[in-house]
This record gives C-alpha cells, structure tokens and sequence, in this order.
C-alpha cells in the first residue's frame, strides 16, 4: 500500500512538472497553471475517425492514351468513416483485406463487405458511405481507381 500511494504521489507531481513545463512562458514564469474548464460530456461532440489513403502504384497505361492505373491501401480504424467523396470519372474496384465495411454510392441500398469481399464504383459515382462498422477492429481496403491522367484520386464533399 505504502508503495502504490508513493507511486501514485510520484506520477501525480511528475504531471503537474510536465504540465508546468509545457505551459506558456509567462504561465512558466509566475509559477501558474490554467486547468481548462470541464465541459459536460452531453456537450462534447466527437467525429469519427478519418481513413487513410496510402498510393501504392501509380502508372499511365501504355496501351489506353490519357488513362492511369493507381492502387492505394484505404485504413480505417475502429469506428472510421470516410467523408463523402467521388472519384472524378475513374473506374473504381475495392477489395476488403480486412475487418468489415459498410458502403454506398448515391441512389443505391448500403451494404455490408467482408474480408474477400468488394465492389465496382461506376465513373462519377457519389460514395455517400465508408465506413469500418466495428469500434474495437481496423478495416483495410486495397482500392484500384483507373482515372484520367492528372485526375485526383479522391475529391472529399465539401463541409455542410
């Protein structure tokens, strides 16, 4: 018991130090530090996590003029939602290597992908939904777009 309060005291003063320490100089200098008022956890609001798009391979097709093949790994963490996005006119395949996906393009019913799983976007499409549907394991997509040369591989909504 003795020890666990030592430790406890320990740490407890080690956090006011770092704190101090990270303070604003003026904060540093007369020995203050502002704590930030608690917010009611009715008040907090919390977005989801964003995916992460990592290009693995970008290529002009020899054989299509004006055409480039790209693949890229789409990470989602636990509860991860993709912000509502299109993909220009590029031909969209995406392929669940693992975890389990949720999707939608515009006019269609949402469904649900698992590992093995995937779909085909159609050139212009609205992806209104991505989103990995567990809170507690990651989901990753591989993702093949076959876009126009220059195009960018992602245009996300803009903020309502």
């Amino acid at each position: 018991m003795i020890r666990g309060g030592f430790a406890g005291g320990f740490l407890a003063a080690g956090m006011v130090a770092l704190a101090a320490a990270c303070a604003p100089t003026t904060e540093r200098e007369t020995g203050t530090v502002r704590v930030a008022a608690k917010v009611p956890v009715a008040a907090t609001v919390t977005q989801p996590p964003n995916e992460t798009l990592t290009p693995l391979v970008e290529q002009a097709l020899p054989n299509v003029k004006g055409k480039t093949f790209t693949s890229a790994i789409a990470s989602f963490p636990p509860g991860a939602r993709a912000v509502p996005h299109r993909h220009g006119q590029a031909f969209v395949y995406a392929y669940v290597l693992e975890g389990t996906m949720r999707s939608q393009i515009s006019g269609e019913p949402a469904r649900t992908y698992r590992q093995g799983e995937g779909w085909v976007e159609p050139p212009g499409a609205h992806h209104v939904l991505s989103e990995n549907t567990s809170q507690t394991e990651p989901a990753k997509l591989l993702v093949i777009f076959i876009s126009d040369t220059g195009d960018k591989i992602k245009v996300d909504d803009p903020p309502s």
